[in-house]
């Protein structure tokens, strides 16, 4: 149950329906789902995370399947039941098979185990693994 009510587009301001009026266009449906509704509680709000989730889930250097999968992996490790059905639907839709998804659930449950171990035995970190210093010197790019 939702601990706030859901704002439909008949009952929106002018700004929170500019919102709306951008993500079914971006994702040319009729309606927003309930996540975009319950945001629009706060307009600044529901505004910076369409524009925040259309920068990073937009074109880059991953594709599009790739970052819906990893937007599944968080969310199961965040237990949001919302995010886990709604980018698990969108991850289908890119054209993730259901081989693929058994694959990515072995790979999420694989790593929690893992980490927990890792965790637990409070294993130290081999010194080629540390990432910091010369990260560009490394060739990932990053703070270049």
């Amino acid at each position: 149950m939702s601990t706030v009510p859901l704002i439909h587009y008949e009952d929106a301001s002018a700004e929170v329906r500019e919102v709306f009026d951008a993500i079914k266009t971006a994702r040319n449906v009729p309606d927003v789902n309930n996540f975009w509704k319950a945001l629009a509680n706060h307009p600044a709000t529901l505004k910076r995370t369409w524009e925040s989730l259309s920068e990073v889930m937009g074109p880059g250097s991953l594709d599009s399947l790739t970052k819906e999968m990893l937007y599944i992996a968080v969310s199961i490790v965040n237990n949001c039941d919302y995010c886990i059905h709604s980018h698990t639907a969108s991850a289908f839709a890119k054209g993730m098979t259901p081989a693929q998804y058994g694959e990515l659930l072995a790979v999420i449950a694989m790593a929690h185990e893992t980490n927990a171990l890792s965790t637990a035995f409070k294993v130290p970190i081999d010194p080629q693994f540390l990432v910091g210093e010369g990260i560009g010197d490394r060739g990932l790019g990053i703070g270049d």
